[in-house]
């Protein structure tokens, strides 16, 4: 059985709150996610196809994914 954090990783992406400083409004027109701040971290949530594309736009607009 595959462990749960390769699923983990293909439906969310976890950044300082910080990085999504001018993004988060571009994100939530773009994609159909779910955006959650805890303790200064934000956690996007999504499906798979979703993250995938998301990481893309992040990454675009000079925000590392790692």
């Amino acid at each position: 059985m595959p462990d749960a954090s390769t699923f983990r990783d293909s439906t969310q992406i976890l950044l300082p709150v910080r990085a999504l400083d001018g993004l988060r409004e571009g994100l939530e027109e773009r994609f159909t996610l779910t955006i959650v701040e805890t303790d200064g971290r934000c956690r996007i949530i999504g499906s798979p196809v979703e993250i995938k594309d998301a990481s893309a736009y992040l990454s675009r607009n000079g925000v590392s994914i790692a």
